[in-house]
């Protein structure tokens, strides 16, 4: 028999009753002694509080079970490799902050796999023997201080690149590719080519992939018991030649599982313009709602309840191999719980459409700059304090101007557009003309930097690099040590592609295209197209 002590969010330690005969050491009942076997097994007993979808993992709390439920809970775990893209497209792994904090990145992916009869089922049957596809595609990313949390959605029709991916399994290579659906690298080896193309487009490490299919939302939306969802008129989602999720809803709030959830998150006839980017935002408002009804859900802390939800949990996630056991989730549960509601903010990528207009690609100023505020941990809902850059007291004199000799390299190629040819020569020649006449363009290949910067090697070539950035109105704060350089160095980066005068980038507010949407905004409802009212 299984006991349970819950207290608030939290379940304490769930008791196992023992029948091994009395022993005289312990007195004529086994009893827990203290130490660090005691603290291994009390560990190994705690599960994750599961929730109905793969986001809502960052919102819940622990429960725990026995031993043998935690080595059964494991062996439901799905895991495959977390990167199978080409090496040179890796992102540089996140560092740690001054405090020695580190943020999250976790990409959310959602399967069209039609591999079981239940997917087949509830997928449609025109797709049997396809490919699975990547067709939900979320970037969770956790603050340092775990203080917010953004999430980026990409629509499945994007165009992207796909780098070569190796198939971990099989040992398939897929080679390259450009100006392709991005749903489509998950069919190229799995979700680490999803994560790879990821990488290669936003220049963010990912930590960890979490993948759910069809049946999985299903199975999942029917063990929380329900998500509301808003529509602010009657709706069905279905063509007289059918398309169409089915989704039938009455106007106003309903509570949505099974079946019906998953028709919300996949209808796309009925919202709005009908496009993927509408269906996109009806997701955001489906996780956010679970992120609510999860911290206000007292019934989540009923022990039964809880065991079902990690028995559907776990058989219905995919996951990499770093968080391939409970104790793994369990750990990230923890630092994901930590997030407060109205600091979790939901966007989709900027995008134009391709000059078809079958298709989307990344808008090439408004998407650089949401990856740049990722990769800098800067909150999305704009909440965070004022960041105050420390700027490197510089004792080091300048030499003069005729004296300073810098390279300068074109880094405008960004993950949207080529570099621009000839931008090294042309800076260069700025600085000549400034008096800077030992300065010298760098003829090798462009690199790719986001920002412009001037990088030194060591304190005795700091007052230089000042003295370059001030020619040029470059801000001192894009002024930065660095041991990759052997003496000043100039990156003209994909911020000043064109002109003869540096303007410092704009501030760090999330581009209004992103169309963000906060958590605790419990007033949004999707429009709904009156072609599909009933």
């Amino acid at each position: 028999m299984v006991r349970s002590s819950v207290r608030g969010e939290v379940s304490d330690v769930v008791s196992v009753e023992d029948t091994t005969s009395p022993t005289p050491q312990d007195g004529g009942g086994r009893r827990n002694r203290p130490g660090a076997d005691d603290d291994r097994g009390r560990r190994r007993r705690r599960i994750v509080r599961w929730s109905a979808s793969v986001l809502a993992l960052a919102v819940t709390g622990p429960a725990t079970a026995g031993y043998l439920y935690y080595e059964h809970l494991n062996g439901n775990i799905k895991k495959e490799s977390l990167n199978i893209g080409d090496s040179r497209d890796r992102a540089t792994k996140t560092r740690a902050n001054a405090a020695g904090q580190t943020p999250l990145n976790i990409l959310l992916i959602g399967s069209d796999a039609r591999n079981t009869a239940e997917n087949q089922k509830l997928g449609g049957a025109k797709d049997i023997g396809t490919a699975a596809r990547a067709d939900v595609q979320m970037l969770l990313h956790v603050s340092a201080d775990r203080t917010n949390m953004s999430v980026v959605s990409m629509p499945r029709d994007t165009l992207v690149s796909i780098p070569r991916c190796t198939d971990a399994k099989t040992g398939k290579v897929y080679p390259a590719t450009t100006g392709t659906m991005t749903n489509a690298s998950l069919e190229r080896g799995g979700p680490g080519c999803t994560v790879a193309t990821w990488e290669k487009l936003t220049d963010i490490h990912i930590d960890h992939f979490m993948m759910v299919d069809f049946s999985g939302v299903v199975s999942m939306a029917d063990a929380i018991g329900g998500v509301p969802v808003c529509v602010d008129a009657n709706i069905y989602s279905h063509t007289s030649t059918g398309h169409g999720s089915g989704l039938k809803l009455k106007k106003g709030t309903t509570s949505v599982k099974g079946k019906q959830a998953l028709q919300w998150l996949r209808t796309r006839y009925g919202f709005e313009d009908g496009s993927d980017i509408a269906r996109t935002k009806a997701q955001h408002m489906y996780m956010n709602s679970i992120v609510r009804q999860l911290r206000s859900n007292a019934t989540l802390s009923n022990p039964d309840k809880l065991l079902g939800l990690a028995e559907t949990a776990t058989k219905a996630l995919t996951v990499d191999t770093g968080l391939g056991s409970v104790t793994e989730l369990y750990d990230l549960s923890k630092e994901l719980k930590k997030v407060p509601t109205n600091r979790i903010t939901m966007t989709t990528m900027p995008f134009v459409y391709s000059s078809d207009g079958n298709r989307v690609l990344p808008r090439p100023t408004d998407a650089a700059k949401l990856w740049r505020l990722v990769r800098e941990d800067v909150a999305l809902d704009g909440k965070d304090k004022k960041k105050t850059t420390a700027t490197t007291k510089v004792t080091d004199k300048a030499a003069a101007d005729d004296k300073i000799a810098v390279q300068v390299q074109n880094g405008t190629r960004s993950s949207t557009e080529s570099a621009v040819t000839g931008r090294a020569a042309a800076v260069t020649g700025l600085l000549v003309g400034e008096g800077l006449t030992k300065a010298a363009a760098d003829t090798a290949a462009p690199l790719s930097e986001e920002e412009t910067l001037v990088r030194y090697p060591s304190a005795d070539l700091a007052g230089d690099a000042q003295r370059v950035a001030k020619v040029l109105g470059i801000p001192t704060d894009q002024v930065k040590k660095s041991a990759a350089v052997d003496g000043v160095t100039l990156v003209v980066g994909a911020d000043w592609r064109s002109g003869t005068k540096y303007t410092a980038a704009e501030d760090d507010t999330t581009p209004a295209s992103a169309n963000a949407l906060n958590a605790s905004d419990t007033k949004a409802c999707m429009h709904v197209d009156p072609d599909y009212t009933w």
